[in-house]
């Protein structure tokens, strides 16, 4: 079929990351299933799909009015079909694709949800009540403080090993998307617990069965996202009462701290691995509401 064809291409040829390439596959087969139960389309195949932009249309509002589903998701299914519709372009399967007329939905941007910088201090100042001092509660520490030092990804934080760390140039390479490697700096505090965390882990003899994984669960297994994703759900509730909780809120939270606190928005953009600076400019807005709220308690006119 070519939608194997096409995601087979997107592996091996445009590198893109296994969840990106299980998006469209989701994408592309909800379309040809709408086409089949809702539109009542016999004997189409994946060239026929493409040839009438009415049928991309009546997705659109069927997912907007039946389905309920946000503007940035039916935009992002679009962008799928879009994707495809140039690679069959690409292959001479069709001439001109029907999605070029297809506009975006109008989209409301939402803020990036961070944690407040006093809440994120109480896991220094309190550690010792949030975390055990075992292997786990070490692990789990170093897990957290690493994601909102370095606004690493979850996939990232998940393939680290131990060579990726150069304790001599205070730095960790990290694989982002599209295998694009990059280095992030690390600070003396983040190195400290490395090197605690590393000691630990050598005492539990059991865990160095499978050491090429920077963090294994208490299995002695290599991590998997929902490990994680539990973990910093838990501690972030420990800490704070807000409702979104999750390893990107950590990254978030990086990145508005940072730039409240000085940094430059390039320098943010390039740790966080951002191919254009306007994914990262959208931390600004956070940051240009805190200067609002300063100007109105200390200017004497306002």
């Amino acid at each position: 079929m070519l939608i194997d064809q096409f995601l087979e291409y997107l592996k091996y040829e445009k590198r893109f990351a296994k969840n990106t390439v299980t998006f469209y596959e989701i994408d592309i087969n909800q379309y040809y299933k709408f086409l089949k139960k809702d539109i009542l389309v016999s004997d189409f195949d994946e060239i026929a799909a493409f040839s009438n932009e009415e049928f991309i249309k009546k997705w659109m509002v069927y997912l907007k009015k039946e389905k309920n589903t946000s503007a940035a998701t039916i935009n992002r299914k679009i962008s799928s079909l879009k994707s495809f519709a140039k690679y069959l372009i690409k292959i001479d399967k069709i001439k001109i694709s029907p999605l070029d007329k297809i506009l975006s939905l109008k989209n409301k941007k939402r803020l990036p949800t961070f944690v407040q910088e006093n809440k994120m201090n109480y896991l220094e100042e309190k550690k010792f009540l949030l975390f055990t001092n075992d292997y786990a509660g070490i692990r789990d520490k170093f897990i957290l403080e690493l994601f909102y030092n370095t606004g690493m990804r979850l996939s990232e934080l998940l393939n680290l090993k131990h060579k990726d760390f150069d304790l001599y140039s205070k730095t960790v390479k990290v694989l982002g998307k599209r295998n694009k490697e990059r280095l992030i700096p690390l600070n003396a505090y983040i190195i400290n617990m490395y090197m605690e965390y590393i000691e630990k882990k050598n005492e539990e003899k059991y865990l160095c069965e499978n050491d090429n994984w920077l963090f294994i669960t208490d299995k002695g297994k290599k991590m998997y996202p929902k490990f994680v994703y539990l973990k910093v759900v838990h501690y972030l509730s420990l800490i704070t009462e807000q409702k979104k909780k999750s390893p990107h809120v950590l990254r978030h939270t990086f990145a508005t701290h940072m730039l409240n606190n000085g940094a430059e928005l390039n320098a943010i953009k390039e740790i966080l691995g951002h191919s254009s600076l306007s994914a990262t400019q959208i931390y600004t807005h956070n940051s240009f509401k805190k200067i609002k709220k300063i100007y109105k308690q200390s200017h004497p006119r306002s």
